[in-house]
Formats: structure tokens, C-alpha cells, sequence
């Protein structure tokens, strides 16, 4: 997007394009149109498809559709030394006599 704006880091300093609303189809609409639903979706749209009226599925362009990766665990490595105190012994003694409450 190219804007030029006094302050371009403020939120909605630059206008943004009007995206079109996502198209409604039938389910069975749906599957009678499925190539043309993922030219659409190739072209960066998004189709709902509906049962009886009601949104069951969308069809997004797969830039859109991220999957949730999990975090690495890198951050976590380390040898855990001192986590435990001076005498790892005694914590893990009382942590036991929790549970025999």
C-alpha cells in the first residue's frame, strides 16, 4: 500500500482499501461450484457456506488461513539449576507431603 501520511505509524493512518463482503452459498451450491469457489479463493475472496441459512464453513484464501504453530521450546532450554534452592531434597519432600494431605 502506498500512502504517504505525516504520521505513518498511527493506526488507520492510511486508508484501507474497501475488501467486498464474503459471498453466501448453499451447501449443495457449494459442491456443484467447488472450482470456481477455489479460483475465488486463489483470488484472494472468501465464500461462507451455509446449511439452512446458517454459516457452517468458509473457504479463505490460504494466506489468510494460518495454522496456529506451537511455540518453541528453545526459549525454555536450560539446565535448571537453582530452581530447586540449596537442598532440592527438602522441596521435594514437602511437595510429596502435599498430596498425602
Amino acid at each position: 500500500m502506498n500512502c504517504i501520511d505525516k504520521f505513518p505509524y498511527r493506526p488507520y493512518s492510511c486508508r484501507m482499501k474497501p475488501t467486498s463482503p464474503p459471498t453466501a452459498k448453499g451447501a449443495e451450491e457449494a459442491r456443484q461450484q467447488l472450482p470456481s469457489i477455489l479460483a475465488e479463493a486463489a483470488a484472494g475472496r472468501t465464500t461462507m457456506i451455509t446449511r439452512h441459512g446458517r454459516a457452517i464453513a468458509a473457504v479463505v484464501p490460504a494466506a489468510a488461513a494460518r495454522p496456529n504453530k506451537p511455540a518453541s521450546l528453545l526459549q525454555l532450554a536450560g539446565s535448571g539449576k537453582g530452581m530447586w534452592g540449596k537442598n532440592s531434597a527438602h522441596v521435594i519432600d514437602k511437595l510429596r507431603d502435599e498430596w498425602d494431605r
